[in-house]
């Protein structure tokens, strides 16, 4: 396994990829808009030539206190579950922080999910309870 930190360059990097690492098809539109945008990062796992992982984050700016970075997304190939994909892109986007000098990386899963769950406590995530609220536009 190979963990990349993807860049705008790197669009011809999504021709291959394994299924269940997206929520649905990406366009090469949209995965140049994304790596394009200012703040958005993204983690690539590859078995060979394969992406069998992403990680994607946004750095926060605050003009009261230093950078976050937040974590949007992780999924990973079902053929390559618990076996540290997560854990490998989630550690690089956590250096990639620290480089950028934030303070905090955050992120949110659902109640249910066992998995992540687990990786994130045994990464020694502080779990808090917020509600989420969501507005369509």
């Amino acid at each position: 396994m190979r963990i990349h930190r993807a860049s705008a360059n790197d669009v011809g990097l999504f021709s291959s990829i394994a299924a269940d690492v997206f929520d649905a098809e990406i366009t090469v539109a949209g995965i140049t808009a994304y790596l394009n945008a200012p703040g958005h990062l993204m983690v690539l796992a590859f078995d060979g030539d394969v992406i069998v992982g992403q990680c994607m984050g946004v750095r926060h700016f605050h003009p009261d206190k230093p950078s976050d970075l937040y974590i949007d997304e992780v999924g990973t190939a079902t053929s390559h579950l618990r076996q540290g994909v997560a854990r490998a892109m989630l550690a690089e986007m956590f250096a990639w922080g620290r480089e950028f000098g934030c303070s905090v990386v955050w992120l949110a899963t659902e109640y249910d999910n066992a998995p992540a769950i687990g990786l994130y406590r045994g990464l020694d995530g502080k779990e808090d309870t917020v509600r989420y609220y969501e507005f369509t536009l």
